[in-house]
């Protein structure tokens, strides 16, 4: 029996297709619920940013989750496969029109992603000032709160709405397939015969 975290929304629901193709059977959640039993696998619904958590802890073995949000978190998971869907990027946006200069003094940039914001501009030696914000980041350069924003772009169409550019990538962004490190011991037979399973649906 194998414990899963899925994150809520269109990935959750994507995932569990993948195991109805692979089990030949349907796999959905009831109405609010967040946990769904079935004979070889219990499903937990989470958030996107707690999946990791809940693995990493071994309150699941294995889980669904975005790379940018790893990179984010940190935690020491077993990285299995890259299941090539929820694809984004982590990008610098900044005022259309404004220079994007790492040599200006005192650069102030807003992000909720602060660990790959802080990581990016420690490899280029310039010190900045990171402002963490939970959400409406593309306010923070329209009202001088921030010099720009790191945000995940999908299509950039919301930095575009609001008067702003992508001036660099960061990284790009999909989802993987994570497993714990001792479920991966201990359960290595059914976590790898999923991990086979589910390859040969995404890499046929």
């Amino acid at each position: 029996m194998l414990t899963v975290a899925l994150p809520k929304g269109r990935i959750a629901k994507d995932t569990l297709e993948i195991f109805g193709q692979i089990f030949g059977d349907e796999f959905k959640f009831d109405d609010r619920k967040l946990i769904l039993e079935t004979p070889n696998f219990t499903f937990l619904l989470v958030r996107n940013q707690d999946v990791a958590t809940y693995v990493y802890h071994q309150a699941a073995d294995i889980g669904v989750v975005g790379i940018d949000t790893l990179e984010e978190q940190g935690l020491d998971v077993i990285r299995l496969l890259d299941l090539k869907k929820g694809v984004c990027k982590v990008s610098i946006g900044m005022k259309k029109g404004e220079k994007f200069d790492l040599n200006k003094p005192d650069l102030k940039v807003a992000s909720k992603m602060v660990n790959i914001t802080k990581r990016y501009f420690e490899e280029r030696a310039v010190s900045v000032e990171i402002i963490k914000l939970y959400g409406s980041i593309e306010l923070a350069p329209l009202i001088g709160l921030a010099d720009m924003i790191v945000d995940v772009v999908e299509t950039g169409a919301t930095m575009k709405q609001n008067g702003l550019v992508v001036v660099e990538d960061i990284m790009t962004s999909s989802t993987y397939l994570i497993a714990n490190k001792n479920s991966y011991i201990a359960k290595k037979d059914e976590v790898l015969d999923i991990y086979e399973k589910i390859n040969k649906i995404i890499n046929p």
